[in-house]
């Protein structure tokens, strides 16, 4: 529905300035393909220079532009704006629970924190290969997923126990260990399973799936998180290296 007119409400908030968030109106005229991402670009170099939002690759790949779309975390960089066009309004807000730097754009520190608590890298064997370590398309399978995660934060922000544990690694940070966890070349396993067998890991989630719902690459944290549950279970049954005192 390319020419029609949309209003674009945008949530506005600057902790510099504002005390509380208000929402800002925007009248936006469609183009063929325009994309949420682009109705804020349009926004902000033609009508509000101020505007403030996230953003880096424009397709998909970064994350960086995650953002409660018409009521649903969503990719502003994958969102059509023609779906919302009959409806006249489209109302835009930062993701939830999230410190917020500026308007939607909000601060990822406390997120990739707990992400570089996981260790994520490949800890391989020793001596260390001439070239690569060598995995079958078999061994890759389990971790076709996950690898995929983009670290956009939408599965972290929508997940209910985050929003009151902030000690809880989250379910971006335990499937991004889960990724190594079930890698055929990492031999660090058991310190994985150090690592997030605990209140603060996968013990803490409660399998809502909010993570599932809105992850924009179809991804399942919870289902790697329950995988996790059951390594570290069968390490305790079965024998293997017994945890570390914290």
């Amino acid at each position: 529905m390319a020419g029609e007119e949309i209003t674009i409400k945008v949530q506005r908030f600057d902790p510099t300035a504002d005390r509380v968030p208000y929402w800002q109106p925007y009248k936006v005229v469609t183009k063929p393909g325009m994309t949420v991402l682009d109705a804020l670009f349009e926004i902000m170099n033609h009508q509000d220079g101020t505007l403030a939002f996230r953003f880096c690759c424009r397709a998909g790949v970064c994350g960086s532009c995650a953002m409660v779309i018409a009521g649903k975390i969503r990719l502003a960089c994958e969102t059509q704006i023609a779906q919302f066009v009959r409806k006249k309004e489209l109302l835009l807000s930062p993701l939830p629970h999230q410190k917020v730097v500026k308007d939607l754009a909000v601060d990822y520190e406390h997120f990739f924190e707990r992400i570089k608590q996981v260790k994520p890298y490949l800890m391989g064997k020793e001596p260390y290969p001439e070239r690569e370590y060598i995995q079958t398309p078999k061994e890759r399978v389990p971790i076709n997923d996950p690898i995929d995660c983009v670290l956009c934060g939408s599965c972290t922000s929508s997940c209910s126990v985050a929003w009151w544990n902030t000690d809880y690694l989250g379910p971006a940070a335990l499937l991004k260990a889960y990724r190594f966890y079930a890698d055929t070349r990492d031999t660090a396993k058991d310190e994985r399973l150090d690592l997030i067998e605990s209140e603060s890991g996968v013990y803490r989630c409660h399998t809502i799936f909010n993570c599932v719902e809105v992850c924009p690459k179809d991804l399942n944290p919870t289902e790697a998180i329950q995988k996790m549950k059951i390594g570290a279970t069968k390490r305790k049954l079965f024998g293997g290296r017994k945890r570390r005192k914290a």
